[in-house]
């Protein structure tokens, strides 16, 4: 079994060294997860002024952009040449910050040349994006500073590590009470047998280190996080035969989930909550997550951990949230899943896009 160390090593090699741009990876995700409705037009907008050196070496899967991210602190998870980092930076605004961490000191030097052209491209006076060469999985070493980051994200780098459970608890350990982790990733259909994790060329493209999809679940709880929300969901189309035929059975998926630093101990009491319309791209109507559509003026009964979520998040202005007296049982607070599993929703929204940063020459 390969070290935590040999995958670095691989990985470094094949981004940093092997890559020179999105079209040189096999496999083919969608560049963003579908759902139910487009992007926001700032999110479009932020991605259109990014300098297109950098968009060329952008190797994502998804657009984990959230909603309401004015004035936030953000740490991008894998950031590469720094495409969603330089997107982020126009939406958090002058009062914001970004932080971008990568291992690979070739993709840190390149996203850091651009700089001062986003600064100046956005208007602002002072830059309000950094980036720090280092290890996801020891964000403390890199001198990311526990409780600091409002939202943290990803972008289909979380399959290219070893160790997932070091991971998702430094996100947890550097959010504040309240945060969230927004990341897009790819996950599979079954458990990847070791055998394929040995492969350098399976695990750079992200099939070798795929998580199967059940796992999120188990870890997230584990550690403190809410449940997962899934966002969105699409289909990989693996192009390569050679790499069609060591993957097998095993088929892949991109999605895009949101999980939340919820207080020790919460209040898990039912609630009645109701949409303000007070998000500016979304006055009618927020689309939470693809189980949760939130309309204006509207009440709608949610269970304990959503009430949660809500309450201590940054959403918590832009909800009206009355507890009930109602306590969850025990069944409640541990639902079936199959409204997580990206494969099923990929189904149903037919998503499944050929055209990507994932993609065959």
């Amino acid at each position: 079994m390969a070290t935590s160390e040999d995958v670095r090593e691989n990985v470094k090699k094949y981004y940093g060294k092997r890559l020179e741009s999105s079209g040189d990876l096999q496999t083919g995700a969608a560049s963003c997860g579908s759902s139910c409705r487009p992007a926001p037009r700032s999110v479009t907008e932020a991605l259109s002024e990014v300098h297109p050196e950098v968009t060329k070496r952008f190797f994502g899967c998804g657009l984990p952009f959230p909603a309401k991210l004015e004035g936030c602190r953000v740490l991008d998870l894998g950031s590469g040449s720094g495409r969603d980092c330089y997107a982020f930076s126009k939406l958090v605004g002058p009062n914001g910050h970004v932080t971008g961490i990568d291992m690979t000191q070739e993709l840190i030097t390149a996203a850091r040349q651009y700089v001062q052209y986003h600064q100046d491209k956005f208007g602002y006076k002072e830059p309000n994006v950094t980036f720090v060469q280092g290890y996801m999985e020891n964000l403390n070493e890199a001198g990311i500073q526990s409780d600091s980051m409002d939202v943290v994200i990803s972008n289909c780098v979380i399959c290219l590590c070893a160790d997932k459970r070091a991971v998702l608890q430094q996100a947890y350990n550097v959010l504040k009470e309240g945060g969230e982790l927004y990341f897009s990733d790819m996950f599979a259909s079954k458990i990847i047998p070791d055998h394929m994790k040995q492969d350098a060329v399976l695990w750079g493209e992200g099939m070798g280190g795929s998580l199967f999809w059940p796992d999120l679940i188990s870890l997230a709880r584990s550690m403190g996080f809410s449940s997962p929300h899934l966002i969105s969901a699409s289909h990989i189309v693996v192009y390569n035969s050679e790499l069609k035929a060591k993957a097998g059975d095993i088929s892949y998926a991109s999605g895009t989930y949101r999980l939340f630093k919820l207080p020790r101990s919460p209040a898990m009491s039912n609630a009645t909550v109701t949409y303000k319309g007070t998000l500016a791209e979304f006055p009618d109507q927020l689309d939470f997550d693809s189980s949760h559509c939130f309309k204006k003026d509207v009440a709608v009964q949610v269970n304990g951990e959503m009430a949660a979520v809500l309450q201590s998040s940054r959403f918590s202005s832009d909800f009206k949230i009355q507890m009930l007296d109602k306590q969850e049982s025990k069944s409640e607070t541990t639902p079936e899943y199959c409204h997580l599993n990206p494969f099923l929703l990929a189904d149903k929204l037919g998503s499944s896009v050929k055209q990507c940063s994932k993609t065959s020459k």
